[in-house]
């Protein structure tokens, strides 16, 4: 499994900001098929009309010199506003977006049922340019979805996720490094 550092190199005498962090929990169940994973869909009026490409893993920012795996479990809390479930979490690495933020994530077997999510909130202007602050949910549902639906619905630079663990289900994902 790859795995992006978390600091590039610079030339001398450049100074740019640290690349920003987030770190999430994918949560599995096994069926008699295959597997599903818990997604939420990202809340908010700029994803409220969308659903391919507008679901995610509970993940979010974390705060500086914060343990990664501290974080995920707090952004689980935090977007879900349930308990992570007890149990073994599982590295699936890290992905860089194209803006330079590097997600790490783990996978968790467990299960919730997703009738009991009660997300947190975030404020933003809305609609924009009106000088009215409004206050959304982190995520306006969460659902269950098989990998090959999941696949399909999750934003693209998550996909990669949902890869190894299926790799880590098969028995053929790479060590991590």
């Amino acid at each position: 499994m790859q795995t992006v550092p978390v600091t590039a190199k610079r030339s001398p005498g450049t100074s740019r900001a640290p690349a920003r962090r987030s770190a999430g929990i994918l949560l599995f169940r096994r069926t008699a098929a295959d597997a599903e994973v818990l997604l939420g869909h990202m809340g908010g009026p700029f994803w409220a009309r969308r659903d391919a490409g507008a679901w995610s893993i509970p993940k979010g920012l974390t705060e500086p010199g914060e343990d990664l795996v501290t974080a995920a479990r707090r952004e689980f809390t935090e977007e879900l506003g349930l308990p992570v479930p007890p149990g073994e979490l599982i590295d699936l690495g890290t992905v860089k977006q194209s803006a330079g933020k590097i997600v790490t994530v783990w996978a968790l077997e467990g299960d919730l049922d997703p009738v009991e999510v009660n997300p947190g909130t975030f404020t933003m202007e809305w609609p924009p340019r009106s000088g009215r602050l409004q206050e959304f949910p982190e995520i306006d549902r969460a659902a269950w979805f098989d990998l090959a639906t999941a696949y399909q619905k999750v934003v693209g630079y998550q996909r990669p996720f949902l890869d190894r663990l299926r790799d880590h289900l098969r028995g053929t994902a790479e060590p991590s490094t």
